[in-house]
Order: C-alpha cells, then structure tokens, then sequence
C-alpha cells in the first residue's frame, strides 16, 4: 500500500472535478423533478399534442394538467409579490385560462382535459377524497364543534357582504336590482354549476330571457370575487405566520383541551396498503350523496359530508380505516392540487364572459364584497372562539366558485384540511342564496 501524505492529499483534492453543466441543471429543481428531465417529459406532451397523438382520456388530461400544475406552482411560490397572495392558486387557475382565452392551447388538449375533469368527473373525486379524509382524520370533538359554529361567521359574512355590496354597487352607479341580482348574487350563490345555472334558468322563467343570457351577466362576478377571495386567503396566510395567535394552523376551532387538528391519523406511519379503503370510503361517501339527493332535495356534497359526520360522532368506521383515508387525502392534496387547478382554469373560468362586461366600478364592488365578508368572518371567528384566520377563510369561500372555489382559496392559504367547513359554507350558504334570490326576484319584477 501507498503512504498517505499530506502532499497527495492536496494533489489528489485538485483532481476532484467540478461539476459539469449537465450536473448543474440536474440539480435545479422543477417542483421536485430535476429540469432536464421536466423539459423531456414535457417535450414529449408537446409533441403528442401537436401531432394529434395525445390520448383523450385520463392519461392524456392528466399528463397535460401535471405539466403545467408542476411548473405554475413553483413560479407562484417563487415569484417575489405572487407568493405572498397565493402565487401557486392564482398562476395554476388564471394562466390556463388565458391560453383558452388565447387560444394557444390545441384542441386535442381541451378535449383530453375535459374528458378527465367533466366525463371522468375528476374534480368531485377529488372533493369526496379531501372531504372524507381530513373528516375522519380530525380529531371527533373538533370536527362537531367546527360543524355547529361554522353558520354564525358565515350568515353574518354574509351580511355584511350584502350590505357593503349594496352600499358600493350604488354609490358606484349601479341600481339597485343590478346590484343584488347580478353582483352580489351571483358571488355568494355558491359557483356555476349549483349556483348560476340553476339561477339562469329562474331569472330566465321570471324575467322571459335565454338563460344564457343570465350566465353571461353572472359569471364575471363570481370570477372577479373568486380571484379575490384566493388572494385574501394567501393574505391571511401571511398574517397568522407573522402574528401566531389568529392561527390555528387549519384547525377552526380553539380547545381548552390543546386538541391537535388530526392526531391519531396524523401520527401514524404511512401504510399503502390501506389507502385503498380509503378511496372506497370517499367514493361511498359521495355515492351516498347522490342517490339521498334524489329523494330528500339536499345538494349530495351536503348529504355526503352529513353523512361522514355521523359516522365519525357514533364510531362506525375503524380506526384504521380512518387512517387509510387520511394517508390518501394527505397525498392527494400534496400532489394533484395545482394541477387540478390547471383543469379549473381551462374550463371553468371563462375570461371571454369576464373580458366584455369587466370595468372598474364593476371591480371595485366585487372586491368590496367579498373583502367584507371576509373581515367579517374574521371578527366574529375571534369572538366564538375560533381562530379568527381560519374562520375568515372558510367565510370568505362563500365568495368563491362552488368546490372549484374551495379548491383555489384553501390551496392558497395552505389550509386544505378546512375542506369539510368550506363545503359547508358554500353549498348551504349557496343552495340559501339560490332560493332567496329566485323568490325576491319573483316579488320584485
């Protein structure tokens, strides 16, 4: 054997190479896939698109929406101003869609991602997914008093939102029936499908015009009211990290009993094997849902999560099984959120309806809404014991479009475990909305 000495140490320390370019951008990051390995896959998406080749099924949506999820996501967490206000949801859901608007996108990709969002209906696997596994991975005692208090913040929101919107609408030139039925209404009904839809087809019947008509007119609110409500949330985000005690950190209500959100699921080792029960509980929860709808009138999301409470208060499910659906909550919303985003963008937000009826009073009154509603939830969280930022966001998703809504302003305040209360706060505050409206409507023609 050779000596060691210290001359050949430092000879040898001088041979060591530097790493090459290749080396370097292996190390930067997309997301957590290296860049010259993204720019292939990514290339190869391209490449199918562009020559007609994309599946249009599953694989072909998800392929595009995982693409462009990964890479808007970073640029929102990166990006300096962005990142404080909910970077990741804003590039996820609006960039998308102005490649629609554009018209950039080929239609074989349009096609691949609304076959996986609308006729896979991807997007209420994903809500059933979040709503039963953060339900029955939360602590029993929290998750009933989160459920009983949830409607105080929420009606008084409400009001407040209505007032406020009233108050600017008017000052800002609008009437007063313009202002309720086609601004304030149309934010606080609950999003498009269970919302505006079913309001087009009453104003429609009351006031003798298409229904399409109506959607056109209502949309550009809910849109406008969405966008602020998603950065409200990334601003509430920002507050409790800096001031600790108007957070819970997604859990909604305070507990003398130091309650964590999800301890016995939360603490236990990851076990695939049982995320498959996991699965098939959140889509019997959601079938569940559907057929109860038929026969008592309740939206099947509302059923689906009563449902899911009760289980959760009589101890029905197994402890385990409960885990199995945390694990795959957990590992869905770490995963498929922005990229599920990017599907909302491309068929849910339509910026051609937004772009011809959008001004600045129009804004200005959007924003006045949903900013009120959003204060409000906060004050009154703050006086019955809930952390004021959590209350204020799961308020404020009464401003948001339905489940897309609530997908958009929980993934902006990193507070996907609220699922449950958000659900709550929309299809029940929407559903109240919707007949509210259609019977004021029918008084006041």
């Amino acid at each position: 054997m050779s000596e060691i000495t210290p001359s050949s140490v430092i000879e040898n320390a001088g041979q060591i190479k530097e790493p090459g370019i290749f080396e370097k951008l292996m190390n930067v990051k997309v997301g957590i896939i290296s860049l010259p390995i993204y720019i292939l896959l990514s290339l190869v998406v391209l490449m199918a698109a562009k020559t007609g080749n994309l599946p249009n099924d599953m694989i072909g949506g998800f392929a595009v929406i995982m693409t462009l999820g990964i890479v808007l996501s970073e640029l929102g967490m990166k990006l300096p101003l962005l990142r404080n206000i909910g970077g990741p949801a804003i590039l996820a859901l609006m960039v998308p869609s102005f490649l629609v608007y554009w018209h950039v996108l080929p239609p074989v990709v349009i096609d691949s991602v609304t076959t996986l969002m609308k006729k896979a209906n991807f997007l209420y696997l994903y809500i059933a997914i979040l709503v039963c596994g953060s339900m029955l991975g939360m602590h029993r005692q929290t998750l009933i008093n989160g459920i009983v208090r949830i409607f105080i913040p929420m009606i008084v929101g409400t009001a407040a939102a209505i007032a406020t919107g009233l108050v600017v609408g008017v000052a800002l030139g609008y009437s007063v029936h313009h202002t309720i039925f086609f601004i304030i209404v149309p934010i606080i009904c609950g999003g498009v499908g269970e919302g505006i839809l079913p309001l087009s087809i009453a104003y429609s019947g009351i006031l003798g015009h298409e229904a399409g008509t109506f959607v056109a007119q209502m949309i550009p609110a809910a849109v406008i009211g969405n966008v602020v409500a998603i950065i409200a949330a990334g601003l509430l985000k920002r507050l409790g990290e800096r001031h600790t005690k108007y957070s819970g950190e997604g859990v909604l209500v305070k507990s003398n009993e130091n309650l964590a959100n999800m301890p016995s699921a939360a603490d236990k080792p990851i076990d695939f094997s049982i995320m498959g029960a996991g699965l098939l509980l959140a889509c019997s929860f959601f079938i569940i849902g559907t057929v109860l709808t038929k026969y008592i009138g309740i939206p099947g999301p509302i059923i689906m999560i009563l449902t899911a409470v009760i289980a959760k208060w009589l101890r029905v499910i197994p402890e385990r099984l409960e885990t199995g659906a945390f694990q795959l909550y957990k590992f869905i919303a770490g995963n498929l959120t922005w990229p599920l985003m990017v599907g909302l963008g491309m068929l849910y937000v339509p910026l051609k309806d937004v772009a011809a009826i959008i001004s600045l009073p129009y804004v200005l009154t959007c924003v006045a809404i949903v900013a009120s509603m959003i204060v409000a939830g906060f004050y009154v969280g703050m006086k019955i014991n809930m952390y004021p930022v959590e209350a204020a966001i799961v308020t404020g998703c009464r401003g948001g479009l339905g489940g897309t809504g609530d997908v958009a302003i929980l993934s902006a305040s990193n507070r996907m475990s609220l699922m449950p209360f958000a659900q709550i706060s929309t299809r029940i505050g929407g559903v109240a909305t919707v007949i509210s409206a259609t019977i004021l409507l029918q008084m006041w023609h």
